[in-house]
């Protein structure tokens, strides 16, 4: 089937303004096969991968030990039947709470992101008793009714109104507004360490260990949404590691199934699983904690540590924010802010506009990024963990170029 024909599928059968949109920015290539930071098309072209599946493929696209290690319970059993115990599940869960940080012990697998929000935020009013969140304007914690509330963008949350009472929002990264926020009838304060859809916004040094101090004087618990910060993306194991927070809650989920399952997991202490210990069947999957997905979070855990994959992060990253950088300093009338940590980089340019030109050059140039869903204006670069420097530097030469293009039209846009 050629490319023409399934975009007529999608947009009959998914969705017809989607499909026309990407149309309209002259992405019409099917994905065939991909292998590390590489994905093909059916006409045999290959990208280079710099979004990274918003953050999923960290140990790059079919990984072998992460391919070995699901085709193994494929041919065992790949689902569990929730019954009996299952191996993968315990041996995940273990290693999970040997990487996080503090007390978080226990884990509630599930299939993606905005479910491991949604189970947090049930965790967090069951440990406390309390009804109210504070969270952060702009943030992003998914698209369910539970962490749309917690999602900091009106774009998103409008049309679903009335969505669930007692949450606040907050500016990221003022602690004056956190601390006045956060009082006596605070379940939790969800905050993630890097907001990623958000335009990758890091905040002041000390700011999650900050949170976690205010949430603990009041009673309240700290969640740290990790879904894209997790997993290495920022060269260490979680975004609360830069700052040495201990969260109560963890929501983790993306990198975890290793490019191969969807999986998650929500990580809490024992103080706060304290309801789920009384109660443990309040909040249930059929499908989370499979022998299919663990056994691909736990082979994914062991490819960043035999292949240092945290260093190399934060290596690769540190060069391909330099690069960005003296681009930046380049082209000034194209890119106003060059922002990230790690392999979590965002550039944030001059014009809205300018966004979607610049990511329709860089595809062209056979070079996948896209701008976060928060801010137009912010053109994202999150490649998996794995890609050499030398790619890296090949990634910046392409966008010096598409940078340059953008710098000729701005004025028109």
């Amino acid at each position: 089937m050629n490319p023409e024909e399934i975009m007529e599928k999608y947009e009959r059968y998914i969705n017809p303004s989607s499909t026309r949109l990407f149309r309209f920015m002259g992405l019409s290539s099917v994905e065939a096969r991909a292998e590390g930071w590489t994905i093909t098309d059916t006409a045999g072209t290959e990208f280079i991968d710099c979004l990274g599946g918003f953050g999923m493929f960290a140990v790059g696209h079919r990984h072998p030990k992460v391919v070995e290690a699901v085709e193994r319970e494929l041919h065992n059993m790949p689902m569990c039947g929730k019954v009996l115990f299952n191996s993968p599940a315990a041996l995940l869960a273990e290693k999970l709470a040997e990487i996080t940080p503090g007390g978080l012990q226990y884990n509630f697998f599930c299939n993606s992101g905005t479910e491991a929000v949604e189970g947090c935020l049930k965790v967090a009013r069951l440990a406390t008793g309390r009804k109210k969140f504070v969270a952060a304007q702009n943030a992003f914690h998914g698209k369910t009714f539970g962490s749309l509330t917690a999602t900091g963008r009106d774009l998103y949350r409008d049309p679903f109104r009335p969505l669930l009472d007692g949450f606040t929002h907050v500016p990221f990264d003022d602690i004056a507004a956190l601390e006045t926020a956060v009082d006596e009838d605070t379940a939790a304060v969800i905050l993630e360490p890097v907001q990623g859809e958000g335009g990758i916004n890091v905040p002041a040094d000390g700011y999650m260990k900050q949170a976690e101090e205010i949430a603990h004087r009041h009673g309240a618990l700290l969640i740290a949404d990790e879904v894209q910060t997790g997993i290495g993306r920022t060269g260490a194991w979680f975004g609360v590691d830069h700052d040495g927070a201990r969260p109560d809650l963890m929501a983790v989920a993306k990198a975890l199934g290793g490019g191969i399952m969807p999986a998650g997991s929500v990580i809490g202490t024992e103080e706060a699983w304290k309801g789920l210990i009384e109660a443990p069947f309040l909040h249930t999957s059929t499908f989370g904690g499979g022998q299919m997905a663990c056994a691909a979070g736990l082979a994914t855990i062991r490819v960043i540590e035999e292949e240092d994959l945290l260093q190399r992060a934060a290596n690769t990253g540190a060069f391909l924010k330099k690069g960005i950088e003296s681009i930046a300093k380049e082209f000034p009338q194209v890119i106003r802010e060059v922002r990230g940590r790690g392999m979590m980089i965002g550039m944030d340019l001059t014009k809205e506009g300018a966004g979607g030109m610049l990511m329709a050059l860089m595809i062209d140039r056979h070079v996948i990024v896209a701008y976060t869903l928060n801010n137009p204006k912010v053109i994202r670069i999150e490649p998996p963990l794995i890609m050499p420097e030398a790619v890296a530097a090949q990634v910046l030469e392409v966008l010096r170029d598409c940078v340059r293009q953008v710098a000729d039209a701005i004025d028109d846009l």
